[in-house]
């Protein structure tokens, strides 16, 4: 039978016998560089000891879904694995299946969602001495209590352009619980993404039986990469609470990616939560400014996509994508790289304005965000804490922030399908 990896020309990474130091790749030649462990302070670490830390988004598989591997192998490059997690203290985390925007133009979405989520599965079995699937709040509290870390299934991109509600719940049946609304940076045929040129001025009205069934499910609805008109929509239409998983601040940033100061408040007010992407391209603008002249273009335009990929297979498409992952984010000059002190400032002025019950964590580890001054991957979550700490939080506020609001988030939209 043909594999993925006759397909593939990437053989698989090797796990390594040694904690690597390796971190980062350079905008232009994907080189490495060496970094040392940061100096945290021993309260912050024994402060972040004792805090449940649960990540809504990280980009958990899509190296070994295209290069091969398991997610349980410490690697020696990239933000994320199984074994690094453990060390950064980490005990849930959304595993959320991704599929670009090259899968788009030729209508593969709904069967590379269905690849991706059977890679997910078996990748779970695999690890299953480290790592369960969590179906409910109560399933994390009981993953934990065994030492292990949970999983929360989760679709970045898109399922199905059209939003057929069968496929939906095909996906449901299979584990899946939360689900982001756009297409990544496309629009679908039934609401607008943030980046690309609005279609419907939010949702039409499949959009809303949409955001309905999600609601029936009991289905996390996830609004990062929407636009604008759809976010303000979904919330209105939605019976509960929505999160936006990874995500910062436009009064920050002035980009469309984020979200501005009206749309939280909005937010918060029925009860969701954000969820702060951990790069700098979204909470530093001299860096973003630095990073886009570089690369001559947004990190969130895929203008290209369309002669990229015409008249290729989806196999092709693989091949394709697949020298982009992991997506570990550029190296950056001191001159303009973000402090962990800048990012916490972000989430700070979140706090402000909506309360400390609706932040959280969403760090697309591996999925590009470039990280803080002294950060090498999610070994290194210990610094937020610290930084916390020299805020002045309390540690009912940094236990909010690592997890508490997510899991209350995802048991009450549970409780709400049962």
């Amino acid at each position: 039978m043909l594999t993925r990896r006759r397909f593939l020309s990437y053989s698989a990474l090797a796990p390594a016998v040694l904690e690597p130091l390796l971190w980062g790749r350079s905008l232009s030649q994907g080189s490495t560089a060496v970094q040392t462990a940061p100096s945290v302070s021993p309260r912050a670490l024994e402060v972040h000891r004792r805090a449940f830390v649960f990540d809504a988004h990280v980009h958990a598989l899509d190296r070994e879904f295209y290069n091969g591997g398991s997610m349980g192998e410490r690697k020696t490059d990239g933000q994320w694995d199984l074994v690094r997690v453990r060390e950064g203290g980490q005990g849930a985390f959304f595993l959320s299946v991704y599929v670009p925007e090259e899968y788009y133009p030729s209508r593969f979405e709904t069967k590379q969602t269905f690849r991706r989520v059977d890679h997910a599965l078996r990748q779970l079995e695999e690890n299953r001495n480290l790592v369960e699937l969590a179906l409910t709040a109560d399933d994390v509290e009981r993953i934990r209590a065994k030492g292990k870390m949970a999983a929360v299934l989760d679709i970045e991109g898109s399922y199905d352009l059209d939003g057929d509600l069968g496929i939906l719940r095909d996906l449901y049946s299979m584990g899946l619980r939360a689900a982001q609304l756009s297409a990544h940076n496309w629009n679908q045929s039934y609401l607008d993404s943030c980046c690309s040129a609005p279609r419907s001025n939010g949702l039409t009205a499949h959009g809303r039986d949409v955001i309905r069934e999600m609601n029936r499910l009991g289905m996390m609805i996830n609004v990062s990469h929407s636009s604008d008109e759809t976010i303000s929509q979904v919330i209105e239409v939605s019976e509960g609470p929505v999160i936006a998983t990874h995500h910062g601040l436009r009064s920050v940033n002035n980009i469309p990616r984020n979200m501005p100061d009206a749309l939280l408040k909005k937010l918060a007010a029925k009860g969701g939560i954000i969820g702060f992407q951990i790069g700098s391209e979204f909470a530093y603008p001299k860096e973003y400014e630095w990073l886009t002249a570089e690369r001559g273009k947004t990190f969130f335009d895929t203008s290209s996509v369309p002669d990229r990929v015409r008249g290729k297979t989806i196999y092709e498409v693989d091949q394709l994508v697949a020298p982009q992952f992991p997506m570990p984010g550029a190296r950056v000059p001191d001159s303009v790289m973000m402090a962990v002190d800048d990012w916490v400032a972000v989430v700070d002025k979140a706090i402000q304005m909506v309360g400390e019950d609706h932040v959280a964590l969403g760090t697309d580890f591996d999925g590009g965000p470039t990280l803080a001054r002294g950060m090498r991957d999610v070994r290194d979550l210990p610094m937020i804490t610290d930084a916390m700490l020299r805020r002045g939080y309390t540690e009912e506020r940094i236990d909010k922030f690592w997890g508490g609001n997510l899991l209350r988030f995802f048991r009450q939209v549970c409780q709400q399908h049962t």
